[in-house]
């Protein structure tokens, strides 16, 4: 798992998951705002906006998304 710096170039979109560097919680991302600077986001239950530059991407590998994908709650065991 590696982590980019969001830059105006970058594309954020609802439900992203991104890392919010000053309380080290990976969030979900709800509202890209560029003109105004600010992402909101979903953390622990709690809607919290903040400056883009205290955010970063979560970038994954294939192979790191192949095994997330394959997990499963194992209740009906299929």
């Amino acid at each position: 798992m590696e982590f980019e710096t969001i830059t105006e170039t970058s594309k954020v979109r609802p439900g992203e998951y991104l890392l919010h560097e000053p309380t080290s919680q990976i969030v979900m991302c709800g509202a890209y705002k560029p003109d105004a600077g600010t992402i909101k986001a979903m953390a622990s239950g709690k809607l919290i906006e903040d400056k883009i530059s205290n955010f970063q991407k979560i970038i994954l590998t294939k192979n790191e998304r192949r095994v997330r994908a394959k997990r499963r709650c194992g209740g009906c065991k299929k």
